[in-house]
């Protein structure tokens, strides 16, 4: 970084004695492994810097094309200087999230990868078990260890040393991630509650779990993944998330090509999950009506495209209601 820093400052200072003026240096990369460290690093020594989405390049469309460092370099480059003409959709420059925000999300995110190792280890002792014909042990009751004592194979034999031994340590694998569960959890639980929390938006997920149907996971995942930064409207909220149709028009044809599925991928989830949710528990709001007038009894893909809607209008509603307070139609309040 020391190399970049005195490259840059050294260009800087011979076009602003050729310029005989001071110059602005700008400056852009695409979104991916390295996060946002770098465009912190430059904006703090006075360079602009723009964060791209990679996606939203424009790329040559032929089956193989050419691709090197130099030819993205010079990509990147003519879509820097279009952008600055004036023209913004040249590519999507992506919202840098400060420190703060970007460390709240890893609350839900670890979470998320712990539940995804507890469905390991759980499937992996079933799996050791399976193998010997034990169909009907359950390692996440309380009595796991005394219970595995107790197995017998399908041929009435106890369990062999080795095996014992490896199950064994697989619940201490899970006993570990369970407690580290239990722990994330319980801090998240404190924003949810607390009147003084470290964490950015602790109104925000407050005020969601006080509606039915949200409960504190899914305010933390909301306003993590979502509801931390601000919108222009609600056609662009539905469009981070994903959730807005893809019209195809070409001549006589015109036809929708479904939702775009082009925002974050776990916010899109976190609503589809929360709409079936809000039929459950808020059977009375007009989303609920219109879900059930439109569906009937049917099931399959009406059914599907259906709860997709709920999920973009509720999304909508639930923007609404952080930005103004108004609470979504005819909502239910917890008690």
């Amino acid at each position: 970084m020391e190399g970049l820093l005195e490259l840059i400052e050294r260009i800087r200072t011979r076009v602003a004695r050729e310029l005989n003026r001071p110059v602005e240096v700008i400056s852009c990369y695409e979104a991916g492994y390295d996060g946002f460290w770098l465009h912190r690093l430059l904006e703090a020594h006075g360079v602009r810097n723009l964060v791209i989405d990679p996606a939203s390049l424009q790329v040559d469309r032929r089956a193989r094309r050419a691709k090197t460092d130099k030819i993205d370099a010079e990509r990147l480059l003519r879509s820097l200087m279009a952008y600055l003409r004036g023209e913004p959709k040249v590519w999507s420059v992506v919202r840098v999230p400060s420190v703060a925000e970007e460390d709240d999300r890893r609350l839900h995110r670890e979470r998320d990868r712990l539940i995804n190792e507890r469905v390991q280890h759980v499937n992996r002792i079933k799996g050791l078990c399976a193998v010997h014909g034990i169909y009907d042990y359950e390692p996440l009751r309380s009595n796991r260890l005394a219970r595995l004592k107790q197995l017998r194979t399908g041929d009435g034999r106890e369990l062999p040393q080795r095996l014992t031994a490896e199950v064994v340590r697989e619940l201490q694998r899970l006993e570990l991630v369970l407690k580290m569960i239990k722990t994330i959890e319980a801090e998240r639980d404190a924003i949810a509650v607390s009147k003084i929390s470290t964490h950015t938006h602790a109104k925000k997920i407050q005020d969601l779990v006080k509606l039915k149907s949200i409960g504190p996971e899914i305010a933390t995942a909301l306003v993590g993944e979502v509801f931390y930064r601000r919108f222009n409207g609600r056609h662009q909220v539905a469009s981070y998330v994903g959730l807005t149709p893809s019209p195809f028009q070409s001549g006589s044809l015109n036809h929708d090509q479904g939702i775009s599925k082009a925002g974050n991928p776990k916010a899109r989830t976190i609503m589809i999950e929360l709409a079936w949710l809000w039929l459950r528990h808020q059977r009375n709001s007009p989303l609920s009506v219109w879900f059930r007038e439109r569906v009937g009894t049917a099931r399959g893909r009406i059914r599907r495209i259906s709860i997709v809607a709920v999920a973009r209008k509720l999304l909508i509603a639930l923007w609404r209601y952080l930005e103004t307070g108004m609470v979504p139609t005819d909502a239910v309040l917890k008690g």
